[in-house]
């Protein structure tokens, strides 16, 4: 899909756009008995993506526009400090981005350690499509975001500081377990995640055709180290999509994630013919096995869907959120199955 009208009617086509245009797209809970899935995504804060993914599509956007669309918006939002504008920044008080955006016909653009720019993902697409390469990190990826004219902001807000600066007094680093769920949402606009939040968002999208792309990006590990990139950015451990097979993304922490090549195997276990659920689940499995007590109290969760809209969802321990979205712009947030009660 290009963006034409013909891509905007494919779009459209899927399950029943069409018939139910003039309805905005609403939001309920953990509904039983749902459509097959057009955009997928990690966490609370997914929904508001969602419904951004799901506006760009219907305007006659590619997937590619969908899936950036949808995750700019947890980048620009001041109160989320996993992702983008007032992301936590790293022990020396740098706000660094990573991200990945990939389609199913093999193009992928990703940037890692990121600096000064709002929009990680933007530029990660601009590195698929302005570049012979698929990933920049570093001094290297800011001087390209400069140079595609992407404006320089300073990421560090007020808050994001001051939590930096408390926890400068104890320098003390332990992940808390679904802290993106935390406060998000909860009476005043609260964050998906406290000062320990460790988190990303990851995206999945399709057309009617089958057709997917995806898109993933965080701000990264809190108070990290400098120069540390987890999962998210990385082809086969943040994000995989394949054409004809399906794709996957992952949250939760990164490491875990990186050793075993997470969402590549996800999706290595569709092509080989399980169903979504089943091939997150595998990888659950296969990380708890390997990994035995040293991923006690660590969350990681998979997602993934395959091009007839099927999904799945599974993590190590309860509370890992995820937002769906139905070929008529409904999104429900579900909470995912686990392996672990706790």
């Amino acid at each position: 899909m290009n963006g034409t009208k013909d891509g905007r009617r494919a779009f459209l086509r899927g399950a029943g756009i069409v018939a139910g245009l003039a309805a905005a797209p609403g939001r309920v809970f953990a509904q039983a008995a749902a459509p097959r899935a057009t955009i997928l995504s990690t966490w609370d804060f997914g929904a508001p993506a969602n419904d951004a993914a799901f506006a760009a599509g219907r305007a006659g956007g590619s997937l590619i526009d969908m899936v950036e669309a949808g995750v700019k918006v947890p980048e620009a939002d001041p109160n989320n400090h996993s992702v983008g504008y007032s992301g936590y920044p790293d022990r020396d008080g740098h706000v660094t981005l990573d991200a990945v955006i990939m389609d199913d016909a093999g193009g992928v653009g990703a940037v890692a350690a990121l600096e000064d720019t709002v929009h990680a993902i933007s530029v990660a697409r601009a590195v698929m499509e302005h570049t012979p390469h698929t990933f920049l990190v570093g001094e290297g990826a800011t001087r390209f975001a400069r140079d595609r004219g992407f404006p320089r902001v300073n990421l560090l807000t007020p808050e994001a500081e001051k939590a930096w600066r408390e926890w400068m007094k104890a320098q003390n680093y332990r992940p808390v377990a679904n802290s993106e769920t935390g406060t998000y949402g909860a009476g005043r606009p609260g964050t998906p995640g406290g000062a320990l939040d460790h988190d990303t968002i990851g995206m999945l999208a399709r057309d009617a055709k089958g057709r997917m792309a995806g898109a993933c990006t965080t701000s990264g590990m809190a108070f990290k180290l400098r120069g540390r990139v987890g999962d998210s950015p990385q082809v086969g451990s943040g994000l995989y999509v394949e054409r004809g097979v399906g794709g996957a993304t992952s949250t939760g922490l990164g490491e875990e994630v990186t050793r075993v090549c997470g969402t590549a195997r996800v999706v290595a276990s569709m092509r080989g013919g399980m169903a979504p659920q089943a091939a997150c689940e595998e990888a659950a499995r296969h990380i708890a096995a390997l990994r035995g007590d040293a991923i006690k109290g660590v969350q990681v969760g998979f997602l993934a869907m395959d091009p007839a809209g099927r999904i799945g969802a599974f993590c190590l321990l309860p509370g890992f959120t995820y937002a769906v979205t139905d070929a008529v712009g409904r999104t429900r947030v579900e909470k995912a199955p686990s392996l672990f009660k706790a």
